[in-house]
């Protein structure tokens, strides 16, 4: 059984399974959109100013401690932008969700929290 001080607050967990109810898929990493220098030496993107060729939609993550980067077209860009939306609502709420707790248990056992490191 958990132990509340106030048992009529809603838990922060409800809270976040509330939130996060919706969510079905979530991508680890970065979307990005870069422009791009070619190597041919008369291209446009070497005028000055340049002309850069893109933009190019890159997903980027670590797998076993390696980045890995995938190019993606602009249909699977927008086709998969929500999944990372959701990666990043999931990393949000993991990390209110501990520090919910770390509050939590500082002031149920009445430990002092450590200061901010700066």
């Amino acid at each position: 059984m958990p132990c509340r001080k106030n048992p009529a607050k809603v838990p922060p967990g409800v809270r976040l399974s509330e939130d996060l109810a919706g969510i079905d898929y979530a991508l680890p990493g970065t979307l990005t959109r870069r422009y791009m220098r070619c190597g041919k030496p008369k291209c446009r993107c070497k005028a000055n100013p340049p002309v850069l060729h893109g933009p190019y939609s890159h997903w980027t993550r670590t797998v076993a401690g390696k980045t890995v980067t995938k190019t993606l077209t602009e249909e699977q860009a927008g086709r998969y932008q929500a999944w990372f939306d959701n990666a990043r609502r999931l990393r949000e709420a993991i990390t209110q969700l501990e520090a919910t707790s770390l509050r939590t248990i500082e002031n149920t056992e009445g430990w002092q929290p450590k200061p901010e490191a700066d």
